[in-house]
């Protein structure tokens, strides 16, 4: 009796055409996180090119990966301004604590009756203190007068800041040429004018050196004519230039001299 054989049944295959529409959805998927997060943290113009991306990928591109970097974009005028803002907002800020310095300087020039000794202006460059030569220093000479100098130090007081400023101590003199067995020339008198009140001012210990600095224009910077008495008086003068923290342009000044 002839066997009857047995019918092997086909191997079943596993349907894997689902996986397709399925990586469709995880690309999907993961196109709406990427523009989700893309809206939240760049502006319209970046979104737009990453929306162009995502179309030529569905709509025939060879893939995602094509685009590496559909962000990497110029800053857009929006992020300019912003930074602009953020540089004014500091230089005003700056320019506020800078006020402040001068009305202290100020109340102190008035309870000690120094009007007429005494001048500040805030300039392009900072805080401009004046200080006229009669009352720091004999004619002809660089040291400062010993009944003045419990001023130099009061002002000592007045430039300690946190943090500290760069401060330029600067001498000046009229046009009256200068030869003595001490200076030569009004340069040299006009800088160890400035050397000699900063030697007061860092003495008392309250000031960081490395923010000061001195300097001496001789007869070369005038204020006022020097063809007259008056005028010559004005011109003979030590100034202390208080500058300031951040620039106009946003730029940082804080570093020492």
């Amino acid at each position: 009796m002839a066997k009857k054989h047995k019918k092997h049944k086909e191997e079943e295959h596993m349907d894997e055409s689902w996986l397709i529409p399925y990586a469709d959805i995880l690309t999907l998927l993961l196109a709406l996180f990427i523009v989700l997060f893309a809206s939240s943290t760049v502006d319209q113009q970046k979104l737009q090119q990453m929306s162009q991306v995502f179309s030529e990928v569905f709509d025939g591109g060879n893939g995602l990966m094509e685009h590496p970097s559909p962000i990497d974009v110029p800053i857009t005028p929006d992020q300019t301004n912003e930074n602009e803002n953020e540089q004014s907002s500091a230089y005003i800020e700056d320019q506020q604590a800078l006020s402040a310095i001068k009305a202290s300087v100020d109340e102190y020039i008035a309870v000690n009756a120094l009007e007429k000794q005494f001048a500040t202006k805030l300039t392009d460059e900072g805080l401009l203190v004046t200080i006229r030569e009669n009352i720091l220093f004999d004619t002809g000479k660089a040291q400062v007068k010993s009944e003045y100098r419990q001023i130099a130090e009061d002002i000592s007081d007045l430039l300690v800041f946190d943090p500290p400023r760069n401060v330029v101590i600067t001498g000046h003199t009229d046009n009256i040429p200068i030869s003595s067995s001490e200076f030569s020339s009004n340069w040299e008198l006009s800088v160890m004018r400035s050397v000699n009140f900063l030697k007061i001012l860092v003495s008392k210990g309250t000031i960081d050196p490395l923010y000061f600095s001195a300097k001496g224009y001789g007869e070369f910077k005038p204020v006022a004519s020097n063809d007259t008495a008056v005028g010559r008086a004005k011109n003979r003068r030590v100034e202390v230039l208080i500058q300031p923290r951040v620039l106009q342009d946003g730029t940082l000044n804080d570093a020492p001299k």
